[in-house]
């Protein structure tokens, strides 16, 4: 099932809302120089960046992503996973990614759909929010709730920069994955589930340009 809705560039307002494509930034094979989003998720995107205090503003990671980076990536988490822990690397990068299966069309993982975002908060000087971990940590402090029950000063400060990313998400309309701290949902498998829609509304997709399809 899929509503039609297009592919949109996420950097036509970066006053609002910061593009830095992290996986093309490190040259991860398939990556695009560009976030794309559907369009219902770039305008709850606005309308999540206008929540947040002034001068600060949103940063995107990850957006749509091609069958073969989900692919590179899912292999790179599992080996990285089986390093810490060896023969329970698959369950831990499944908790993390999304497995790229055979039927990727019919059961497209999250960032496929372009309902899915990798994001931050950056202050008015450019500078991102402490959150705890970096993007793409797969650590149990990635985890949304991780500094719920914090005490020192320091991470206090990152418990309230998660609750502002957070809250600004959730109001917009978007669902988050409890696993990362900085991934969030609208129209696609994970939204529909979290909120017991009766099915997404996102399928997969590919960004359209003047002269074809992204491979």
């Amino acid at each position: 099932m899929d509503n039609g809705e297009p592919l949109v560039p996420a950097s036509l307002a970066p006053e609002q809302v910061l593009a830095r494509p992290r996986y093309h930034l490190e040259g991860l094979p398939g990556a695009l120089p560009e976030c794309f989003v559907r369009e219902g998720v770039w305008t709850r995107l606005l309308a999540a960046a206008a929540a947040l205090p002034t001068g600060h503003r949103l940063v995107l990671f990850d957006t749509w992503r091609p069958v073969g980076l989900q692919r590179w990536l899912f292999e790179r988490f599992v080996a990285e996973c089986e390093e810490h822990e060896p023969g329970a690397g698959l369950e831990q990068a499944e908790s993390f990614v999304s497995r790229p299966m055979a039927d990727s069309q019919t059961n497209p993982p999250y960032h496929l759909t372009g309902g899915a975002v990798d994001l931050s908060i950056v202050d008015p000087r450019g500078r991102l929010l402490d959150m705890g971990t970096d993007f793409d940590t797969m650590t149990a402090a990635s985890h949304t709730r991780a500094f719920e029950d914090a005490a020192a000063a320091g991470e206090r400060t990152i418990r309230d920069n998660r609750r502002l990313l957070y809250h600004a998400m959730i109001d917009a309309g978007f669902v988050n994955l409890p696993s990362e701290w900085w991934h969030y949902d609208y129209g696609d498998q994970l939204w529909a589930w979290t909120r017991d829609e009766p099915q997404a509304i996102y399928g997969a997709a590919r960004p359209t340009f003047r002269w074809g399809a992204v491979p």
